[in-house]
């Protein structure tokens, strides 16, 4: 190879490496771009954020937005700063989010490692078609079966209860099932085929065996399930209209509601939508490559 095609394939290259950072640079932008608005709107202050509408810094620095989130401020003060002056309990709301994501993703998690248990290891008559008919069933929109989960969940009288919210969702989820099967199959047997020889059953083998195994897989599961149940609304919205049982998101709308100037409350919309999404994001930084790592081994491409 002759000096001036090294030279070449070292400047294409070259090329090829400016671009894809270009890429990524791009793709950073387009992802980090909306957080950044959202925080310029939060610290803004209502009255002002129509004549700076295109400004990327804060209108009238303010965090009266914040302080309405938390509940710190009075209706008047929040009326004078462009809010509606509704009342609002973040802690209230807070408390029912928490509740509601950790019982779902509990029950999810276990009766989906049941169920996978018994596609990957147990052998029963029609065992595969059933697991394609659950597959299935993830190219289902869930706003089909929003409706039939409502109508069954009113005539059990558990509407504005925490049992009509997690109900639907307490129990396996096809993408768990998918997802925790296929690091069973990847198991060695012999430890299981020992246990059987020692007299040990199936649920014993379960609990005290391939859980134990299965830990990794399992809390990445349930770190995902934990984020798409944070960020559920439209069910909560549908069943839980009352105070009591109103999650964060359904609380959302409270900033949604036209101020007494005729305008919702974007600065405090934005500044609640931050707060909520703070849990999730501190969850994701903190185990982000763990579940990277974990779909990858699980055989998820």
């Amino acid at each position: 190879m002759t000096t001036q095609t090294i030279t070449r394939v070292r400047k294409s290259m070259n090329w090829r490496l400016i671009g894809a950072w270009a890429l990524v640079a791009v793709a950073l932008a387009v992802t980090i771009l909306p957080f950044l608005w959202m925080l310029r709107t939060a610290l803004s202050s209502n009255h002002s954020l129509a004549s700076n509408s295109t400004n990327l810094l804060p209108a009238d620095f303010s965090w009266g937005a914040f302080k309405r989130v938390f509940g710190m401020q009075s209706a008047e003060e929040a009326i004078a700063e462009g809010g509606s002056g509704a009342n609002i309990d973040f802690w209230l709301y807070l408390r029912n989010s928490i509740l509601f994501s950790t019982v779902t993703t509990a029950g999810q998690v276990f009766f989906s490692a049941l169920a996978a248990y018994a596609f990957a290891r147990l052998r029963w008559p029609g065992r595969d078609k059933v697991f394609a008919l659950f597959l299935a069933t993830m190219m289902i929109p869930p706003i089909f079966t929003a409706l039939p989960n409502f109508l069954l969940i009113k005539n059990l009288g558990l509407l504005n209860t925490f049992a009509g919210l997690t109900l639907p969702f307490v129990f396996m989820s096809a993408f768990g099932i998918f997802f925790l099967r296929q690091f069973f199959m990847s198991m060695s047997r012999e430890v299981e085929e020992a246990a059987m020889l020692d007299g040990a059953k199936h649920l014993r083998i379960f609990f005290q065996i391939v859980l134990p195994n299965a830990a990794a897989p399992m809390a990445t599961l349930a770190l995902l399930t934990f984020i798409g149940q944070w960020n559920e609304y439209f069910w909560p919205l549908l069943v839980g209209q009352e105070e009591n049982v109103r999650v964060l998101t359904v609380g959302l709308s409270v900033f949604k509601s036209q101020s007494p100037q005729g305008a919702p409350d974007w600065s405090g919309l934005m500044a609640a939508t931050i707060v909520a999404a703070v849990p999730v994001l501190i969850l994701f930084i903190a185990f982000g490559k763990k579940v990277v790592n974990s779909i990858g081994f699980s055989g998820i491409k």
